[in-house]
């Protein structure tokens, strides 16, 4: 089953961003390094793709340092889009965001003219921290959960510096599966919107091919990563429990425990750097969900022709 979640609280979030986005004069969306395609919202691209966007990949120590160039080059070749990789935390990488929008925007400096940013991403892409960061206060709420920051908050990042902290947000319906999982793994997706079990069984089916090394150096198979990659994801997933010791009364595995271990450590960056998608891969994803779009919409187009239901974009016939 695909993922979804899009609580009451995004819409709202929806709205507040197109109304400020027409005073902003640059946008800082961040994005996961870990999924950099997969975590940037298609929504938020229409809702502010008229301004000057600054694309920052955050928690780039927690990806793959390989990958990451590829996706900042996938990024900079598209027009009118900046990118840039750090890490939330690192006061001096966070600075770079400043000067990255005085260049976007070199005529907002002073008090008459200060510069006004929006900044924006998905949940638990560690937006709070860097705010955090940049003004050298705690000024934002922070937490490893999705859906901390509720409602806007103005932030003085300088006296002509202001800058505009948005809530998470996804977009209504997620068409790219992968990203779905994706989402999910991350942390950037409520609890309550996907089973952890089967979003750990997805994770490591990637990890096994990619990974396989990383893996074996965590949870001691004894096993070569060609062996890791031959191997079932249920069969990983139960040596994980048993390693673990995730084990219930009369000798079960509890994989709902061990899919809970290995989120976690992912997470947290235990498992190593590692990044579960590439440009290659998300634009085969990309292509693959714009087939289903096309084949699910001319299934309801059919089936409104079958209802007698009128198409709302055809125009009227002319009066004979």
């Amino acid at each position: 089953m695909a993922i979804q979640w899009f609580p009451g609280h995004m819409h709202l979030t929806r709205k507040a961003i197109e109304e400020r986005v027409k005073d902003i004069d640059v946008v800082i969306e961040l994005v996961d390094a870990r999924l950099p395609g997969s975590s940037a919202n298609p929504l938020l691209a229409e809702l502010t793709g008229h301004k000057r966007t600054l694309k920052v990949l955050n928690k780039q120590d927690l990806a793959d340092a390989e990958r990451t160039p590829l996706w900042l080059d996938w990024y900079n070749a598209k027009e009118g889009t900046r990118a840039i990789a750090l890490d939330a935390s690192d006061t001096a990488p966070a600075k770079r965001l400043i000067d990255g929008c005085r260049e976007l925007a070199p005529n907002r400096v002073g008090l008459a003219r200060p510069m006004r940013v929006l900044i924006c991403g998905i949940p638990n892409v560690g937006k709070s921290t860097l705010i955090n960061t940049l003004s050298s206060k705690r000024q934002a709420k922070t937490g490893d959960e999705a859906g901390v920051t509720k409602q806007e908050q103005r932030i003085v990042v300088a006296d002509d510096f202001y800058l505009w902290d948005t809530p998470g947000m996804l977009w209504p319906r997620i068409s790219v599966t992968q990203s779905g999982d994706r989402l999910a793994a991350s942390g950037a997706v409520g609890r309550n919107a996907y089973d952890e079990e089967s979003v750990a069984l997805d994770l490591l089916a990637y990890l096994k091919q990619r990974y396989g090394a990383q893996l074996e150096a965590r949870y001691k198979f004894g096993m070569t990563p060609a062996e890791i990659a031959a191997a079932h994801d249920d069969e990983l997933l139960e040596k994980i429990a048993r390693k673990r010791g995730a084990v219930m009364s009369g000798g079960k595995l509890n994989l709902q425990k061990a899919a809970e271990i290995v989120l976690v450590e992912y997470r947290g960056g235990i498992l190593g750097r590692i990044t579960l998608e590439t440009p290659d891969e998300f634009e085969v994803w990309l292509a693959e969900a714009a087939v289903r779009e096309e084949e699910r919409s001319a299934k309801k187009a059919l089936l409104d022709k079958r209802k007698g239901r009128k198409d709302p974009k055809r125009a009227p016939k002319e009066p004979t």
